[in-house]
């Protein structure tokens, strides 16, 4: 009896999901996201620098953000490294709680931890965050084949931020968690 409902509560999960992700893909124009300027996610919380939990369509969804990466923070066994806590408070400044963002998904909607795979861009002033982490010196370019729309733009960034000594490329230049 307890097994029917469980398997049948797993269903309607992966059900919700699949029209989750169907709906940001409709909404994101296949990976141009020109056309597509209006909100489709709401932030709930900032996880760390590079992950947001945002609801879409009524469904609260862990968004690891495409071809960034920051230092740790909140990793469970891993120890938080140089300028994470950092990363993570700017990225909490630039997305409180309630902000409206469009999220813009790429080739591979998910990634092995089932979190959705997004550009995520503040719709208020369209912002692109992805890039703006980068730029302001509070992650690294990072390429995650086959999802890389925004891979020079997001070098380009990265290649600013370096050369200005931004961020954790001043702070943390002798302990860096990711190549240079």
């Amino acid at each position: 009896m307890g097994s029917g409902r469980a398997r049948s509560s797993t269903v309607s999960r992966s059900a919700g999901i699949a029209v989750v992700v169907a709906g940001l893909l409709a909404g994101c124009g296949g990976g141009s996201g020109a056309e597509s300027s209006g909100a489709n996610a709401t932030v709930v919380r900032v996880v760390d620098g590079d992950t947001i939990v945002a609801e879409v369509d009524g469904v609260d969804e862990r968004v690891r953000f495409i071809g960034i990466d920051t230092p740790e923070s909140v990793k469970q066994d891993s120890p938080v490294e140089c300028f994470g806590p950092e990363a993570s408070a700017h990225l909490k400044g630039l997305l409180p709680e309630g902000t409206a963002v469009r999220l813009e998904l790429d080739v591979e909607p998910r990634d092995k931890f089932d979190r959705l795979l997004a550009y995520v861009f503040r719709t208020r002033d369209d912002l692109f965050v992805n890039r703006a982490m980068v730029l302001d010196g509070y992650a690294a370019s990072i390429v995650y084949k086959p999802n890389v729309a925004y891979t020079a733009t997001l070098a380009d960034a990265a290649r600013a931020a370096k050369s200005n000594g931004s961020g954790l490329w001043g702070a943390c230049a002798a302990d860096l968690p990711f190549p240079r």
